[in-house]
Parts: structure tokens; sequence; C-alpha cells
């Protein structure tokens, strides 16, 4: 890991080596606005979303052009190109007609980045939180994220989540990202069909320019748009997603979504397959304890964001109350006002809510470690309608707050 790395993590961590909100604020803050001074007319930025979106949709194609959705039309590459592109920039927000050079997609995806970066609310999230998040994302389906509401779910519609350390995800082709950011913001879905629009959320991921993934090509790239006065940005936009927000799903049957999630894995498979020309040895990272997470079915980010955003609005965390970083820079105002940045948001672990004392004679249970609860359905009772609904919950983190959080695949201990 280069000197450049370490020195931007420890910037978030006080003197004795722990995560701060302080800090963790201010470096969000500084990551922003330098991301926002690199990214706009920026050709190397560009050209890798161009690059980027190339792959995406030519690898989309070929898979749709031997699908049944060739069977339904005259000119099947024809549908098999709109349908790609509604796959991908009509789930983005884009409303069609549809760009056919990656280039203008490129150029508009630049201008929805921009956007998101002068308008989102700031967020930075505790390293415990971190975790409780991943935790719980690890325990989604694909088709859970389909039962997003984004009205009930998303406490902030529009969205830069900063995370304490970057995330190592292994892509389908083997390449390694270093995902450092999160940002969201609202819009409407656009289908094939013109009337086929749905309420949605688009999601842009960031990766660390200098974080722990540095292979030589990513390194040299760094270096000459340096060199030619165009820096990568700090935060380097990586993907974006297209999430819908209108809970399509969550009136589903738990096998009906079983089915959807196993159709979602084979349909990744193929696009696995078709991609198998840029695949490419999964590298070392070099000094890095945190792990990885592979993502051969391209769906990390949507299973993060539903756990996060679930998590808050669940009360699992703590929004905590707006706090603007000691320190934080001023800006000065066209009329010569004088004003602090945006505020931050912390996100951090809430306490379990307080129960009623238990019944006399009952035993209380103990329980020593913290672990997520899969999403599921319950039959909840509405006295002033009296009757049961059936809702969703989770996924969610139980046990103490103060317990550590237990990870990774269970184990069952058979003793004498």
């Amino acid at each position: 890991m280069g000197k450049a790395s370490r020195d931007k993590r420890e910037r978030s961590r006080d003197t004795g080596g722990q995560w701060t909100a302080a800090d963790a604020a201010r470096a969000a803050h500084r990551l922003r606005e330098q991301t926002r001074r690199c990214l706009t007319g920026n050709p190397w930025v560009q050209m890798t979303l161009a690059s980027n979106m190339n792959n995406v949709v030519s690898e989309l194609h070929s898979v749709l052009l031997r699908s049944d959705l060739a069977d339904m039309a005259e000119r099947p590459e024809d549908l098999a190109w709109d349908a790609a592109l509604s796959m991908t920039l009509g789930k983005q927000g884009y409303r069609p007609p549809w760009p056919r050079a990656a280039g203008e997609a490129a150029a508009w995806e630049i201008r929805q980045i921009g956007k998101l970066l002068r308008q989102a609310e700031v967020l930075v999230i505790s390293p415990a939180a971190h975790a409780a998040v991943m935790a719980a994302a690890a325990t989604l389906e694909p088709a859970d994220v389909s039962t997003l509401d984004r009205d009930r779910d998303i406490l902030v519609p529009t969205g830069l989540l900063v995370l304490p350390e970057p995330v190592v995800v292994v892509n389908r082709t083997g390449s390694l990202s270093d995902t450092k950011a999160f940002g969201w913001q609202f819009i409407t879905q656009h289908q094939v069909l013109p009337t086929a629009q749905y309420p949605g959320v688009r999601v842009t991921t960031f990766m660390d320019r200098d974080g722990p993934v540095q292979p030589a090509g990513w390194r040299q790239a760094v270096s000459q748009a340096r060199a030619s006065g165009n820096p990568l940005p700090v935060l380097m936009p990586d993907g974006m997603y297209g999430m819908r927000g209108d809970a399509c799903l969550a009136e589903e049957s738990t096998e009906m979504l079983a089915d959807l999630s196993e159709r979602h894995r084979q349909f990744q498979k193929a696009l696995n397959q078709a991609s198998r020309w840029r695949s490419e040895p999964v590298p070392e990272t070099g000094e890095w304890g945190r792990g990885r997470v592979d993502d051969p079915y391209d769906d990390f980010v949507g299973r993060y964001m539903f756990a996060f955003w679930r998590l808050i609005a669940q009360g699992v965390t703590a929004a905590g109350p707006s706090q603007a970083a000691s320190g934080a820079r001023t800006v000065d105002g066209d009329d010569g006002s004088v004003s602090r940045e945006p505020e931050v948001r912390v996100i951090r672990l809430a306490a379990p809510s307080p129960r009623p004392s238990d019944p006399v004679g009952e035993t209380k249970r103990v329980y020593h470690h913290r672990w997520p609860v899969r999403m599921h359905k319950v039959r909840q009772w509405y006295p002033s309608h009296q009757e049961h609904r059936v809702i969703w919950r989770g996924p969610y983190i139980k046990g103490p707050a103060d317990a550590p959080l237990m990870m990774g695949e269970k184990a069952y201990l058979v003793d004498s």
C-alpha cells in the first residue's frame, strides 16, 4: 500500500489510532470538494466511464440476443440493444431515446455525478455500524432488494456515504476495486415501453484513488492524468446502478423471491461467460487485512445500500444529531456572507430499545454476541384494523449493543 493511502486513512483517526466522527466528517467534506474540482471536464474520467459502459452494454446485448427476447420481434438485434440500454441507462434514470455512443452516455453520467456531489447530504458511518451493515448485507438474496420502498426506507433522498475504510471487491472478471463511498439520488426509471416508468434510486460507487488496490495499469493512469493537468479525483466514479424503489416485490411469497433470486444468478452467470474475454487473475492487494467481498453476481452494491437504508429506518443504527465538524472550512457567499459547510450526520449503532420487565419466575435470556438476522415475513397485528397483515422485517442486528458482532458461517458443536 502506498504512502498516500496510509496517510489518507490516518486523517480519519485520532492520535490514538481510533476512528473519530469529527475527523471522519472533515475528511468526508474534503474528499467531496476535491472530487468535485477534478470531475468536471476531466477526459480521463469520461474515457474510463465510457469504456465501462461499452463493456456492460455489449455484454448485455450479446446475452439478450441469445435469450427468449430474440423471439419477440422481427428485428431482435434492435430490441436487444434497446433492452440492454434500458437495463443500464434507463435504470439509471436516463429518459429515452438512449444514446448509442458510450462517450455521450459517460458525459451524461458525469453530469449526474456532479449534481450528486453538489446536492448530497454527506454521511459518515462508524466502523461498528459499517460492520453491522456488511453483516446484514451478507444475509440478503438478490430479489430482497426489490422490496425497497424508497419513501419509507430512505431517510435522506440525496446522500453521499463515506466509509471508514475501503471495501475491496472482486468483480465478475476477477479485477479488484476498492469502494470508498456510495452516492444516491431519487430518480424515475425508464424501461423499453414508454409507459414503463418506476420510482427508483440511482446509486453511484466511488473507488479510492489512493487505496489498497494499486495495479501497475492503474498507477500509470493516475500518473498520466496528473501529468496532463487533469488529475483523477480522489473519489473515482466506478459504477452506476439503478434500484427500483416502489417495493415491487414486497407482496411476493418467499418461494417467489427465491425463484427470482435464482433467475438473477443464472442471468449473471451468462454475463460472466460473456465477459470472460476480460477476465484476469485476482491479484494480491499488498498490505490489507480486511478481506475481500466476492461479487460474481454484481449485486453487492444493492445489498449493502439496502441493508444500510433499512438498518437506519428500523432504528438499528442511530442517525446522530447533525453536527458541523470542528474546524470545518467556511465558505464566502456571493453576497459577502460567511457560511459553514453543510453539516455531517454521524451514523452509529443504536442501543436496543428498552423492554418491559420480565415476568416473575421467568428466566431472562442473556446474549453475549450480536448477529445479523435475515430478512423475513411476520404476521403483524393491527389493533386499529382488527386484522393481521404480513410485513417484512430485517435485516437487522440482534443482541446487546456492546457485545461483539458475530460474522461468518454458522457452525454447531456436538459435545458430550
